[in-house]
């Protein structure tokens, strides 16, 4: 097998730029104190971003609006949001959300 030498520099450069941006901030940030307010501020990046992705697939669909009479998904996401919080059960929101989305498929 012949080694090709520029597909080589390809894959050690794109493991270089996925490896260097989530270790660096690693080590740097592992040796400073971060200020209270900062770590406070911080905590709240992981529910805006899973706002953000959740928000654009249950109201867009193909880059555009969905009308809301159309958008099956909006209205699978209710009763899976309720048994999200009452229960608490990761499967028991999977089921349920997967379940309303045949049942309303089915009948629309």
């Amino acid at each position: 097998m012949e080694i090709r030498w520029d597909i080589l520099a390809i894959i050690i450069g794109a493991s270089l730029v996925t490896f260097l941006p989530r270790v660096l901030p690693l080590v740097v940030l592992s040796r400073m104190q971060i200020p209270d307010l900062a770590m406070r501020w911080l905590s709240y990046i992981p529910i805006a971003v899973m706002a953000a992705l959740l928000g654009n697939e249950l109201l867009m669909t193909d880059g555009k609006m969905t009308p809301l009479r159309d958008n099956i998904e909006l209205f699978a996401a209710l009763p899976t949001f309720l048994v999200a919080i009452f229960t608490r059960s990761l499967l028991g929101t999977i089921v349920v959300g997967v379940v309303t989305v045949m049942l309303l498929r089915f009948l629309l």
